[in-house]
This record gives C-alpha cells, structure tokens and sequence, in this order.
C-alpha cells in the first residue's frame, strides 16, 4: 500500500462531476430560455427569491469549508474534519454547488428542470459512497482501534 492510498484525496471526484454538472445545468437552462425545449412556467418572482436564497447559501457554505473550515489544510494532513460547517454537512462543498445549481434552475423558472438537481444529487451521492468506501477500506485498520479505544473509554465507569 503506498501513501496515495492511504491519504484521502484533495480534490475528490468533484472537478470530474462538478464541472460537467455545472456544464449541462447551464445548457438546458439556456435550451429553455430559448423555448427549445418545453418549459412549464411558475411566478417568476417566487422562483428567484428561491433561486438566489439558495444561491446565497450555497456561497455560505463554500466560504465556511474553504475559509473557515481550512479544509484544504486538513485533507492534506490527512485529518478529517468533524467541526464547524462539517459537523452540519459531511460533503459541504459538494452541498455548496449543488445549492448554487438548484439556485441557477429555479431562476430560470421551469418547473420541469427541477428534476436535475435530484439527478445531480443522486450521481455525487454514489460517487462519493464509492470513494469513501475505497478509502475507509484501505484505512480501517487504522480507523478501528480509535473507535475501539472511544467505546472502552465510554464503557469504563
């Protein structure tokens, strides 16, 4: 096993699936303003206040993990974040774009293209199941004892 497997990775798979997701979002609301594409209109003001709420928020919380959280410092000193933003959301990064594309398809004020962020919720969740399990597989060994360790001391009174 060399170090690189034993090290979570920095970036993940999200510039492999944030990008392109980023990409298609913006395609089919574009399809849609141009009406090539069939649109099931709602009130446009309420869709926008939404749309940019959830944009906000999506921007909170890639400051929280960028800024606050240094995130970028404890991956590469291999220490998982449990504090601050993580302790609320476990991939807060991923949240923030997915938040900030939510954002972008409610603006554009179809109802029908509100069934993408489902589609992009459910392709991170399976990519990110599957590089957490092959890493926590590599890594049980070490991440074993300390659980151990934290139920023998929850045990000792």
């Amino acid at each position: 096993m060399n170090d690189k497997d034993n090290h979570l990775p920095l970036f993940g798979v999200g510039p492999f699936l944030i990008f392109p997701i980023i990409i298609a979002t913006a395609t089919v609301i574009l399809l849609s303003y141009y009406n090539m594409i069939p649109a099931f209109k709602s009130n446009g003001l309420i869709m926008a206040v939404i749309g940019i709420v959830l944009i906000t928020l999506g921007i909170i919380f890639w400051l929280l993990a960028v800024l606050n959280s240094r995130i970028d410092k404890n991956i590469k000193s291999n220490k998982l974040v449990t504090t601050g933003i993580y302790a609320l959301v476990r991939h807060t990064i991923y949240a923030a774009f997915l938040y900030a594309v939510t954002g972008l398809t409610f603006i554009s004020n179809n109802l029908y293209l509100l069934i993408l962020p489902v589609i992009c919720w459910l392709i991170l969740t399976i990519a990110m199941m599957k590089t957490e399990e092959k890493w926590l597989s590599i890594n049980s060994v070490r991440v074993m004892p300390s659980i151990q360790e934290m139920y023998q001391d929850l045990f000792r009174s």
